[in-house]
């Protein structure tokens, strides 16, 4: 069991002794739940401050078991502690919790699933428009880069469902499946497709049989990268000048031209109206 864990472990029994010691004065002596409260601590804790009151047999016998118990769990959760310190184990779990804690609270962000090198053109861009990214990542050794990215992100496999809900799989708006296997692409595809119907599903395929099945999954959009690069390459050699303009129209990354979608919403007065620059001068 590893150091977070057992920390975790001995805090929740030491909230619970803490908690059963309180019931326990509150029924034996008949104490109010402060001092019932205050004897528990005092007693787990060894502080010795002195009873609230004289206990009967009964409360010393009660006294005696929580002393055995509390005292031993206290001790060995300093112990986790005092390991995790040296280890430097400590920052790391914390910083853990934190980010699962913003993940969270996340809602409408984009889940991208593998920080290769498509993974992570694909986050940084997502990210440089302001909108919320997580990734989920198999491999440990990416670890340092993804916290010096500062983006949210999970250390684990997209193939396990209790992974994908942590993620915030059910309150994302689109995932990106971007791992180098077609097999494990199909499957992340299904199991989104399960969790989250609504959910707008972009993935990565190997070769033309994993992009068919990608599409029979139930991805709303699938990129064969090595067909498209080869697509690309090809269009720069016959239309040099119409890949020219493709490469300016980039959002965000064209100095001359940016091309943008816009969201109308319904009942919006803007409805049924034409652009300003669609209307023709007056001659003159």
């Amino acid at each position: 069991m590893s150091a977070g864990r057992r920390f975790v472990v001995a805090l929740a029994v030491l909230v619970v002794l803490t908690g059963a010691g309180t019931v326990g004065y509150m029924l034996i002596e008949g104490m109010s739940l402060i001092d019932a409260v205050y004897m528990s601590v005092i007693t787990i804790s060894t502080v010795g401050f002195g009873e609230v009151k004289s206990l009967s047999p009964a409360g010393r016998l009660f006294t005696i078991g929580l002393i055995i118990t509390g005292v031993g769990t206290a001790l060995y959760l300093f112990a986790v502690v005092a390991e995790m310190l040296i280890e430097g184990t400590l920052r790391e779990y914390l910083g853990k919790t934190a980010m699962k804690h913003t993940i969270h609270q996340l809602e409408g962000h984009v889940i991208v699933c593998g920080y290769g090198r498509f993974g992570k053109v694909v986050a940084q861009e997502i990210s440089r428009n302001s909108m919320a990214v997580v990734i989920i990542e198999h491999d440990p050794a990416r670890q340092e880069e993804l916290a010096r990215a500062d983006i949210p992100h999970l250390i684990g496999s997209a193939l396990e469902d209790s992974v994908l809900e942590e993620a915030g799989i059910r309150r994302a708006r689109a995932i990106v499946i971007a791992t180098a296997s077609d097999a494990d692409n199909v499957y992340i595809t299904l199991s989104a497709r399960e969790k989250n119907p609504s959910l707008r599903i972009h993935a990565r395929a190997e070769s033309e049989t994993g992009s068919r099945r990608l599409k029979l999954a139930g991805a709303d959009q699938v990129l064969w990268v090595y067909q498209w690069g080869a697509y690309r390459m090809a269009a720069s050699i016959i239309r040099p000048s119409v890949l020219d303009f493709l490469e300016l129209s980039v959002p965000g990354r064209g100095p001359e031209v940016d091309l943008e979608e816009i969201r109308v919403a319904v009942g919006s007065a803007m409805v049924g109206r034409r652009s300003d620059r669609s209307k023709k001068e007056p001659k003159a």
